[in-house]
């Protein structure tokens, strides 16, 4: 067996304009289904909200800002336990900053972050602090963006939190923070529970506080087992209602991956997949709203368009998908961890992760905890000022 390259070698992004028409003829092609029957999103994607999308994709839409964006950023790829993984790698103007990889979702990508990059490693240009600069790191999950696609099985969550610490590591950094949501949460959290010497501490948006007799009931769509706080209460309904309502797309994905041709077929399939993520906003309501300028965050529709075109272009709808089937871990129960963690809560977030859970499962090591008044499941994506000022906060103690 060959030796691992642990060489770091630049990476651009570029994608032929052939495929660019060929994204567009497909846009314009598409066979549409009739409407939906009824009033509102309970049936999925709404028909006129996709073909208002995809008019604007196909004809006005421009990847070619987003390149230049993500070629305007230190890209590299790096070989990892024999896999190439993409990463972006900023660092701070402030030579004491604090490195901190923040790792992202389904369906997302290192598109989530970008606006959250410039606040965090130069922080002085936005109001804050030196010392509270960040050297950042953010890496495509394998199967996603441009990180090599696994040819076999195995890489879930834990493998890939050993495989971010080889990556800080190799960057040459000894001591680090990490922060996730989504997917990023459960890499992040099995990052904590390795409790590698090196990781000072974590942070996540969408973090696993669930007292385990609790987590059966919901996943199980039972009754709470014993009596709940008004906001416990809360937490258990919004869980037991995604569970009921709004996992089919996580199922699928966990069970039969390879079966999803039409993410790799049709632009269309592909967004409307995506789209109908049902996160705690009620997507796709969440995208409507965006759609029509009335969410207040910072979140555009250039935005949702040039994640789920770098899903198209780098044909990564099964590869990302198939990390659904690796995970064998509950997302929202609480974790083994004992290294510091700090906690934000979004109020459109899945679920809003109660004080009294989150001090439960980590009475010794809970560092930080706040309720945000806006923001939801992307919270680096739909507000970074926000996101950014939750990182300062969160790490402070640990630098």
């Amino acid at each position: 067996m060959a030796a691992e390259d642990n060489t770091i070698r630049p990476f651009k992004v570029g994608f032929p304009e052939a495929e660019l028409t060929e994204l567009r003829r497909r846009v314009n092609a598409t066979r549409w289904p009739e409407r939906e029957t009824v009033s509102d999103d309970s049936q999925g994607v709404r028909l006129a909200m996709m073909q208002d999308l995809a008019r604007y994709w196909g004809t006005d839409y421009d990847w070619r800002k987003c390149e230049t964006t993500l070629n305007d950023l230190p890209n590299f790829v790096t070989e990892i336990d024999g896999l190439d993984v993409h990463f972006l790698h900023v660092r701070s103007p402030h030579q004491d900053a604090l490195p901190l990889i923040v790792t992202h979702g389904w369906p997302g990508s290192v598109i989530e972050q970008l606006k959250i990059i410039e606040p965090l490693t130069n922080p002085t240009a936005y109001g804050a602090s030196a010392a509270d600069a960040f050297h950042l790191v953010i890496p495509s999950l394998p199967g996603h963006g441009f990180s090599a696609k696994p040819a076999a099985t195995g890489w879930d969550p834990v493998r890939v939190a050993r495989a971010w610490v080889v990556l800080m590591k190799r960057l040459g950094y000894t001591r680090f923070v990490a922060q996730g949501g989504d997917w990023g949460a459960a890499v992040t959290q099995s990052m904590g529970t390795a409790a590698p010497p090196e990781l000072l501490g974590i942070h996540s948006n969408m973090p696993g506080t669930a007292p385990a007799d609790v987590t059966k009931a919901f996943e199980r769509g039972d009754p709470p087992p014993s009596p709940l706080s008004d906001e416990e209460q809360r937490a258990f309904d919004q869980l037991s209602t995604f569970y009921a309502k709004h996992v089919a797309y996580a199922q699928i994905m966990a069970t039969r991956p390879q079966t999803l041709y039409g993410l790799a077929d049709s632009p269309a399939d592909l967004a409307a997949f995506m789209l109908d993520h049902g996160d705690g906003t009620g997507q796709p309501g969440l995208v409507e709203r965006v759609l029509q300028g009335t969410l207040d965050s910072a979140l555009t529709r250039d935005d949702l368009l040039d994640n789920i075109t770098l899903y198209w272009l780098t044909n990564t709808g099964i590869s990302a998908a198939r990390f659904y089937w690796e995970n064998k871990a509950d997302f929202f129960n609480a974790k083994n961890i004992t290294i510091p963690f700090a906690i934000s809560v979004f109020p459109d977030e899945l679920y809003q992760a109660p004080r009294s859970w989150a001090e439960r499962a980590y009475p010794h090591n809970l560092v930080h905890y706040n309720r945000l008044d806006r923001g939801g499941h992307f919270a680096a994506w739909e507000q970074p000022d926000l996101f950014c000022a939750e990182m300062r906060a969160s790490f402070r103690s640990l630098r």
